[in-house]
């Protein structure tokens, strides 16, 4: 259910709303996702993100006009398959940015161990290879250092800088810069380390003011010393200082924030915002890595960037939606033949991305209108939406009888939309294999 509750400023206090509450906007994507690039063009934004765990055999790709509601693809390219080379490993399609130069769209993205490029002349694609079917930087070009995390910065002038590096085993990240040429793929000048002094990967450069910021991720994300830093610098290529010793993003266990980390900075209507992923809850160390992307407001003084208070109710964005689009019939009750402990059938219904309804085995989920309702779809948005997951849903007037209105197939996808256009009292939907809803919404 989309209760449709106003999204608060973004000031973080100790009062910010828990992370499990009811109506908490962070995080802004439904499922598991780490890694984001943002790209905002002719009125629509455009989230690029790994898959998780771990990134898949391609990327997603979330676009929603208010940066409230969503929809996932994934692109045609990269790929897993089309995008490998001998210097590859076994990992995946992961850590995608996404930039606008000399008339299109470019994306450097990590592919196993080393870093790809593709092109497109909109956000959405079509993408392509850009490099001939090679790498831009193999896994071999520093031995020692992990070739991955390439983020693209585009200056005042239209010169465009690639940055990226990170270190292997969770030790020892450098950041290697380099100029591009105007082909976006070929280097102009020999690659240079600006590592600072708590550096490990994932780094993003923006300017403001004239003061270049080199930011960055440092710890480890499987734990909770995950974290966000930045140095200063008066060049793009350094050289770059930090002038504290300090995160600007950390983990907050009294906010529930864990490992906050490898993230995007933008900007909209005059104000910065930050865009990074965080471990999902209940957080279990050593477990499966599934992060979740999540907003909060970025404050610049000059050539610092005050501390950020990670929140869950997340960041206000001038121009977009203050609330999620979608307006629900709320229902009575929701209630489930079987759920996980920490996943209750009512975290179907909450408007929190952070919670859902999960099934180990085969279950069903039912939501309860109270009374006849006109329903025109039942909306779904599923913890694995790149994953096939085999589904039916039915209507009943009273709980005895029960008619389909979607035959038992596998989905994929979010959201998943199932027309109705009728009036029933209950919706169910069964998942003979077991799986996981994030929210079920009964539209009218």
């Amino acid at each position: 259910m989309m209760l449709a509750l106003p999204l608060l400023a973004a000031a973080t206090t100790a009062a910010d709303t828990p992370a499990l509450a009811p109506g908490a906007h962070n995080p802004i994507l439904p499922g598991y996702f780490a890694d984001p690039s943002i790209v905002h063009a002719e009125g629509e934004w455009f989230v690029y993100a790994t898959i998780d765990p771990w990134g898949g055999d391609t990327l997603a790709l979330w676009r929603s006009r208010d940066l409230r509601d969503w929809t996932l693809s994934t692109p045609a390219w990269p790929t897993k398959r089309a995008a490998t080379s001998a210097t590859s490993n076994d990992s995946r399609v992961w850590a995608p940015s996404v930039v606008h130069a000399h008339g299109r769209y470019w994306m450097y993205v990590s592919v196993g161990s080393e870093v790809w490029v593709g092109t497109a002349p909109h956000p959405a694609g079509p993408w392509r290879d850009a490099n001939e079917g090679r790498p831009l930087i193999p896994g071999n070009f520093r031995p020692g250092y992990h070739m991955i995390d390439a983020e693209a910065f585009v200056d005042d002038d239209g010169q465009a800088y690639l940055y990226w590096g990170s270190g292997l085993d969770w030790v020892n990240g450098h950041c290697f810069a380099v100029r591009l040429k105007p082909d976006m793929v070929s280097f102009d000048g020999a690659p240079v380390d600006v590592t600072p002094a708590h550096y490990f990967e994932a780094p993003f450069m923006f300017k403001r003011g004239g003061v270049y910021f080199l930011t960055y991720s440092w710890g480890n994300t499987t734990t909770d010393s995950y974290q966000v830093r930045y140095a200063v610098g008066t060049s793009p290529l350094g050289p770059f200082r930090e002038p504290a010793d300090r995160p600007i993003l950390a983990t907050d266990r009294a906010h529930d924030v864990v490992s906050p980390g490898h993230h995007a900075v933008f900007r909209a209507g005059g104000e910065d915002f930050i865009l990074y992923h965080r471990q999902s809850l209940p957080y279990a160390p050593g477990g499966d890595v599934r992060r979740q992307v999540a907003l909060d407001r970025l404050v610049v003084r000059g050539d610092r960037i005050e501390p950020v208070t990670p929140s869950n109710r997340g960041a206000d964005v001038p121009g977009t939606a203050t609330r999620r689009a979608r307006s629900a019939i709320a229902p009575a009750a929701i209630t489930a033949s079987r759920a996980d402990p920490a996943h209750a059938a009512a975290l179907a219904g909450d408007d929190n991305y952070a919670t859902s309804w999960r099934s180990a085995g085969s279950g069903t989920l039912t939501l309860d209108l109270g009374r006849r309702r006109r329903v025109a779809r039942l909306v779904l948005r599923l913890g694995a939406p790149t994953v096939p997951t085999r589904l039916a849903a039915e209507i009943s007037d009273d709980g005895s009888t029960w008619r389909p209105i979607a035959p038992m197939r596998a989905v994929s996808g979010s959201p998943v939309t199932i027309a109705v256009d009728r009036e029933p009292r209950l919706l169910r939907v069964t998942l003979p294999d077991g799986g996981e809803i994030i929210e079920a919404s009964a539209e009218p």
